[in-house]
């Protein structure tokens, strides 16, 4: 047993590693996080998680659910510390994950992941409380700097898996113990000349013919074949006035505490909101967007679904704007007192073949990629992957252990 897993070991008793394993862990991490972009790329079948803050034995509920690492492939889009009484133990043990199966473990980061916030809100407080000094928030805080700021997930598929004894299913929503509560049918996009509104795989419509996610190339003049079900973006919070296409974000220097504003600012603190375009956001940082900026920017960036996390939900997942932004949220009775329950979202893997990107031909023709599946603005919507959604509640009372002091639990961003 290698020096990772039995600190992976140690983690998973919910017991702190000393403060040298740390610093070492915190080292490994950097190393392995530098080499990804701000936007990494991740293949299907893949289990999204929204926030975890610190509530270590629901983390735990969390793997039972979904699957242990490696067997599961996750992506967790950030917020994984403050609040909970945990939050350093749910930290390193996902860093050790990280660092053991780096492909298998996706972190990106949240509001929370920042100095400024952690100082307030728990965090610093923890560490100092369970090390007696600040090194080990800092060598954490170094990592933060590191995490990615969204994921691209590609190769998801439109069906369900394993296959549902019912077609054209879209979505279905199982309990902790995989039984199911319910399902719902593929609705069809009307399009051009096909009353159906259904997409065979393989024509020749414009709307196969597109390059990657962040190109913003499409159209019928030998572009290549997207995947059918589009392309998932994952970022914490949201979008931003100063980004329109995901090629942007990978331009953000991200290796630097959270601003106050600007683009990284925006993404790991916008929420959507039922306005047109842009609004100011009561939380004092990002934006709020309506469903005409998501639409607009999920055509130009040849993407079905965004996933974000950073608002609590009561039944642990929310889709708006006709299903093209859901906010998950796995963090089940947050502040152990909200009530609420936690989900996280599967998408399985096309199987068809059909999931590759290759790089676009020609820049010929591009416009046309909008004839098919117009909606009411005149911007194409694509139909997004098969959703699983596993929901499930608090850790039993009587796995926990209490701790020495209650954390700060007063703001409910």
């Amino acid at each position: 047993m290698s020096d990772l897993d039995k600190a992976i070991a140690q983690l998973r008793a919910c017991r702190p590693i000393p403060e040298p394993q740390v610093r070492e862990l915190c080292h490994r991490a950097r190393e392995l996080l530098i080499e990804e972009g701000n936007v990494v790329t991740v293949t299907a079948p893949v289990t999204i998680c929204g926030d975890i803050h610190g509530q270590f034995h629901d983390l735990m509920e969390l793997f039972r659910v979904g699957g242990d690492v490696p067997d599961t492939n996750y992506l967790f889009m950030g917020d994984f510390v403050d609040r909970g009484f945990y939050s350093l133990e749910s930290f390193l043990l996902l860093l050790c994950l990280k660092v053991r199966y780096p492909d298998r473990m996706t972190l990106i980061r949240g509001n929370h992941e920042s100095r400024q916030i952690t100082t307030v809100y728990g965090f610093y407080d923890e560490c100092l409380r369970k090390y007696g000094s600040a090194n080990v928030w800092r060598y954490c805080c170094d990592v933060f700097d590191y995490l990615a700021l969204g994921a691209i997930v590609l190769g998801a598929s439109n069906t369900l898996s394993p296959p549902s004894d019912m077609d054209n299913m879209e979505i279905e929503v199982c309990d902790q113990n995989g039984g199911l509560i319910s399902r719902f049918p593929r609705r069809h996009r009307n399009q051009q000349g096909d009353s159906s509104g259904s997409h065979t795989l393989g024509s020749n419509s414009s709307e196969d013919k597109t390059g990657p996610p962040g190109s913003g190339a499409s159209g019928d003049s030998g572009g290549s074949v997207g995947n059918p079900a589009g392309a998932v973006l994952c970022v914490h919070g949201g979008l931003s006035p100063l980004v329109d296409t995901v090629d942007r974000i990978r331009l953000i220097d991200r290796k630097q505490e959270v601003p106050h504003e600007g683009a990284m600012c925006d993404l790991l603190w916008s929420d959507p909101d039922d306005i047109d375009g842009w609004g100011l956001s009561p939380r004092g940082a990002g934006f709020l967007f309506g469903a005409d900026i998501v639409r607009v920017f999920n055509h130009r960036n040849d993407l079905s679904l965004i996933a974000r996390a950073h608002q609590l939900v009561m039944e642990g997942f929310k889709e708006m704007f006709d299903a093209s932004i859901v906010t998950v949220w796995s963090a089940p009775n947050y502040c152990y007192r909200c009530g609420n329950v936690a989900a996280v979202m599967e998408l399985s893997e096309d199987e068809s073949g059909w999931g590759a990107f290759s790089r676009s031909n020609g820049d010929v023709g591009r416009s046309a990629g909008v004839m098919a599946g117009l909606e009411g603005d005149g911007v194409a919507a694509k139909s997004g992957p098969a959703r699983r959604y596993r929901v499930f509640q608090a850790a039993p009372q009587d796995s926990r252990g209490m701790p020495a002091k209650k954390p700060v639990a007063d703001y409910f961003l």
